[in-house]
């Protein structure tokens, strides 16, 4: 299973993914790390990324998804916004794919993104992302106004796997 955990710009999917995969024996992927340059150098000048732009990354992550299956599974911190960019992620895949959902108010995720140092995303950015997120149905839902070892496990008692 790959879980996805997703959300807007400082609602700790990075933190968290990590602290999940750790606990579960999963490996840890970021999608930042799979944007181009061209979307990092829009986003780090404060312009948001355009469906064009989501598009080949998330296929790009997409076809890397049963590849982590097939090697046991994983955790993947990608924003998945909009349910069209979940599609994409969903595309030739299995179904070995679960959602997690961070969600938190704007005010807490504007604390934490003047407290973040070296990430590229603007903070500026924050609110077009709550303004395009889709909140997924179908998606583990948890709140992040916990610490992050709290929101961990209360993702693991969702999943059932510690």
């Amino acid at each position: 299973m790959v879980y996805v955990v997703m959300g807007v710009c400082g609602c700790g999917k990075s933190t968290i993914g990590k602290i999940l995969a750790e606990r579960i024996g999963n490996p840890f992927f970021d999608g930042d790390d799979f944007h181009t340059a061209e979307n990092i150098e829009k986003m780090s000048r404060g312009h948001s990324l355009t469906d064009e732009d989501r598009k080949p990354w998330l296929q790009t992550i997409a076809k890397n998804i049963p590849i982590w299956n097939k090697k046991g599974g994983a955790v993947l911190a990608c924003s998945a916004l909009k349910g069209i960019y979940r599609d994409w992620l969903l595309e030739n895949n299995d179904g070995g794919v679960n959602f997690i959902y961070l969600n938190g108010t704007r005010e807490l995720l504007m604390k934490r993104l003047s407290q973040r140092k070296g990430h590229f995303m603007n903070p500026t950015l924050l609110d077009s992302q709550l303004k395009t997120q889709e909140i997924p149905e179908d998606a583990i839902n948890v709140s992040i106004d916990m610490d992050p070892n709290s929101i961990a496990q209360s993702i693991l008692d969702e999943i059932k796997v510690c």
